[in-house]
């Protein structure tokens, strides 16, 4: 967010109708925002911020214990097999949206070649570092 929006929103948010502020604001981020917010020119919105919550990376497990949770809620808890559960939750990187995103990639991938289970082989190819080159010739 640049600081010329932080301002206008410190502007927006001092201005109040009949003693009650006319705006409430939500500023999700990580820990850049958290950086900018402690930045003395940001002292102005920063004090305006009435509740914090930091969010800090999840560990491989808990990401497991998501993943497993979401999978049996989704009624197919035998959709991705253990060791591409582990893999995914080590590829993360703490962070559950990155978990989410790959996991629908994967899902994608799996609904497009019609598979019952997904495994570390379909991660290998869908995430694959190297991509293999095109056989097509000129």
């Amino acid at each position: 967010m640049s600081s010329s929006a932080l301002s206008g929103l410190r502007l927006l948010s001092s201005v109040e109708l009949d003693s009650r502020s006319i705006l409430t604001t939500v500023l999700a981020g990580d820990h850049r925002l958290a950086d900018r917010l402690e930045e003395a020119q940001r002292l102005p919105i920063a004090s305006r911020i009435w509740a914090r919550l930091r969010i800090e990376a999840l560990t491989p497990s808990q990401l497991l214990q998501c993943l497993n949770h979401l999978l049996k809620m989704a009624g197919n808890p035998k959709l991705m097999n253990p060791p591409l559960l582990q893999t995914l939750c080590e590829h993360a990187a703490g962070n559950l949206r990155l978990l989410m995103n790959m996991a629908n990639d994967l899902l994608a991938a799996a609904l497009h070649q019609e598979r019952e289970q997904i495994d570390e082989k379909l991660f290998f190819e869908v995430f694959a570092l190297d991509p293999k080159p095109s056989s097509k010739r000129s």
